[in-house]
């Protein structure tokens, strides 16, 4: 293993010259900090983040693991998880999975490497075993998204009671015909598991068959709403409301509604999730299901931070509640 007695060796310099450099000391010439990253780049020397944070150089670091930055709902969530980090004196690297597993485990390697000191995930690719067997490198905590059969804790929203109100809200409007966008498949630890079980709970209390062609699996952006809504208008038997899943997939049935001469909702009644400020930019303005998403921030730093601690508490799992926001869509 390269040490830093290694580094000074080879730079010529001595071993406090090469530590002053390392942590970024100033009043260091150019010339010796040049010679200093030479010799590390050619032995391959990366400083311990570890040590340097025990010496009062470095911040803790928690890395967010994301599947996409551009979607709205996790940009907030993120702007919440930093401006709380930031109040807490902790630093954010932000990695986002594109819902690779492979990707996320490169990620999950930093921890591996003491590169950061904790992981909110506010997605999961990986199985239940191989995301546990990463908390012997530090904490990991479940925002959002949680699996079973694992002791990793979790800060997420009542998901199951979310699609459930807004199926039955459909329902109570009057409509049997109900079309369903998911993330994931109707499997015991899938994505999108609980609002699946809630939608199926509204269903069998109204004595409402499901009809798997008005289904449509990993929905997620406004194309996926618009594709959506195109199939919806080449089915015999259309149904006349759907729950979206988000409010972008919301967004993109009611574009292309509009466009194709579909009235809203007479023609198709629309109901989104999370309630992001789209949702009264849309016309009509969009009945949606309300997230706390701040409030899952702050609580899924505090739970990390937590965790970090020396005697390494496990913070308890927490289901925060969801709101009907009911506007014209409906």
């Amino acid at each position: 293993m390269v040490t830093i007695s290694d580094v000074a060796k080879r730079s010529g310099l001595s071993k406090s010259t090469v530590s002053r450099v390392i942590n970024n000391h100033p009043y260091i010439s150019k010339e010796k900090r040049e010679l200093v990253q030479k010799a590390m780049d050619e032995l391959g020397y990366y400083p311990n983040p570890a040590a340097r944070r025990l010496r009062g150089h470095l911040k803790s670091t928690i890395g967010v693991i994301v599947p996409r930055i551009i979607n709205p709902f996790f940009s907030y969530l993120v702007n919440s998880i930093e401006q709380t980090a930031y109040q807490n004196n902790f630093q954010v690297l932000i990695f986002q999975s594109n819902e690779n597993k492979e990707k996320e485990l490169s990620f999950l390697n930093l921890l591996k490497t003491r590169q950061i000191d904790g992981v909110i995930m506010t997605s999961i690719e990986n199985d239940a075993e191989i995301i546990h067997s990463y908390t012997q490198y530090g904490p990991i905590l479940f925002c959002n998204e949680y699996l079973n059969n694992t002791d990793v804790p979790s800060i997420r929203v009542d998901q199951s009671q979310g699609a459930y109100i807004g199926i039955k809200h459909l329902i109570e409007k009057g409509h049997t015909k109900i079309a369903y966008c998911t993330g994931g498949l109707f499997a015991e630890d899938g994505k999108d598991k609980d609002r699946n079980q809630g939608y199926q709970k509204a269903l069998n209390e109204a004595g409402i068959s499901l009809n798997p062609n008005w289904i449509f699996i990993d929905q997620h952006s406004i194309e996926d709403g618009k594709s959506v809504l195109k199939q919806i208008l080449t089915m015999d038997n259309c149904p006349t409301a759907i729950f979206t899943g988000s409010d972008e997939v919301a967004a993109g049935v009611m574009i292309e509604a509009n466009d194709q001469g579909v009235p809203i909702p007479n023609g198709i009644a629309v109901i989104g999730f999370d309630d992001q400020p789209l949702a009264e930019m849309l016309h009509p303005k969009l009945t949606t299901i309300k997230q706390p998403i701040s409030l899952l921030g702050e609580k899924a730093v505090e739970g990390l931070a937590l965790m970090m601690q020396k005697n390494n508490t496990m913070p308890e799992n927490i289901k925060l509640p969801v709101e009907l926001i009911t506007r014209k869509s409906t």
